[in-house]
């Protein structure tokens, strides 16, 4: 099946004798011993949850999933199940929550390098006896930076190590990492998975049941931080709908990148599918579009870049992406004193209202600015 279909079918399993075209929620925390399900207690394993895991484990191409409760939970799961000790090779430019999860949770127990994967020799030259795991956030938050998964994949694979890819931005519509050579893939299934701001989740899927994934599960089983199993229902729902929102965020936000390149008040635009983006002929060869984010510099510092934000309608100054609706926010202000991000950038989670609307609100803001 198609990408398309498989999105609407993989993950429907009707559980009830009412001939329902979808399946039901089921809120159950217990379940009779001998079920022909085998299920017991719902933290270990519910209706919902397994039919969402299997229909993202479809989707990423890979042979099971995991959900957790949230994207950070589902990284530091990664984190977690590696021996402590270990050494991680991770991009300096990626969604901070994980950057503290590594640095503040795992602080004394795994060491963390972090580097520009975008330039292979700096990833080599960060390699240790000790490196169990690279690291992958491609296109990376916020400066949508490339990294060429296969090659790092080779990389990583030559010093037996692992290779995870945080996949929220592209999503398996655009890209598929675990067919480009990674062993595992994350999802913030809160972002586009969910697509209406409303859902809090994460997943994992991965290309082998190995050791490792073994040690995932039951990091899943015993930690507990699994979505309940109305959260599976709706992301399950959402998702039946994620192929052809993704491909209006991915038409739109190549419409406002075309217009911010040519906006005499920005100094900067960041967004793969532009042909002046640095990584985007590595893109090109392993995405299938570019996605829904954009990132801006706004000439005039934070102060304009605050000004602009204020003065728009139509963009929410909001964390998070992913949404149908169109979020922006400056991006260090929200990072802390210890972010690397430029002071002036602003990210942009282009939405799916009509683009005029969107450049005509934006006209008017930078009017003001």
């Amino acid at each position: 099946m198609k990408f398309e279909t498989r999105a609407i079918h993989k993950g429907n399993h009707i559980t009830d004798n009412t001939g329902s075209v979808v399946q039901p929620i089921t809120l159950s925390t217990t379940f009779e011993h001998g079920n022909e399900a085998g299920l017991l207690y719902t933290r270990a394993g519910n209706p919902n949850r397994l039919a969402l895991e299997e229909l993202i484990a479809s989707l990423e191409q890979g042979v099971d999933a995991a959900a957790f409760s949230s994207g950070n939970a589902a990284g530091t799961a990664v984190y977690q199940a590696l021996e402590p000790g270990s050494h991680i090779i991770a991009p300096d430019d990626m969604y901070h929550g994980l950057h503290n999860s590594m640095t503040i949770l795992f602080k004394g127990i795994h060491e963390v390098s972090f580097v520009d994967m975008s330039n292979l020799e700096a990833v080599k030259a960060a390699i240790r006896p000790n490196t169990k795991l690279f690291w992958v956030e491609t296109p990376s938050n916020p400066l949508l930076k490339i990294t060429d998964i296969r090659k790092v994949a080779e990389i990583a694979h030559e010093n037996g190590a692992i290779l995870a890819c945080d996949n929220t931005f592209a999503t398996p519509v655009f890209q598929n990492p675990l067919l480009l050579g990674a062993d595992i893939v994350m999802h913030s299934s809160t972002k586009y998975f969910g697509g209406h701001s409303d859902l809090l989740g994460g997943a994992l899927v991965t290309k082998e049941k190995n050791e490792f994934w073994n040690k995932i599960r039951t990091i899943q089983r015993v930690g507990g931080a699994v979505p309940s199993p109305t959260d599976c229902y709706w992301l399950a729902r959402s998702i039946k709908s994620l192929a052809y929102r993704m491909k209006g965020h991915a038409e739109h936000a190549m419409v406002l990148a075309d217009y911010f390149l040519a906006h005499p008040k920005v100094e900067r635009v960041y967004y793969p599918g532009l042909k002046n983006h640095p990584g985007h002929e590595i893109a090109a060869s392993q995405m299938s579009g570019f996605g829904g984010v954009v990132s801006i510099q706004v000439k005039g510092g934070a102060v304009s870049a605050d000004k602009l934000i204020s003065e728009l309608h139509l963009f929410a100054n909001a964390t998070s992406l992913g949404g149908i609706e169109s979020l922006i926010e400056r991006r260090a202000a929200v990072e802390g004193p210890d972010t690397l991000t430029p002071q002036n950038l602003i990210r942009v989670s282009v939405g799916l209202e009509h683009t005029e609307d969107l450049l005509t609100d934006l006209d008017q803001a930078f009017s003001k600015v």
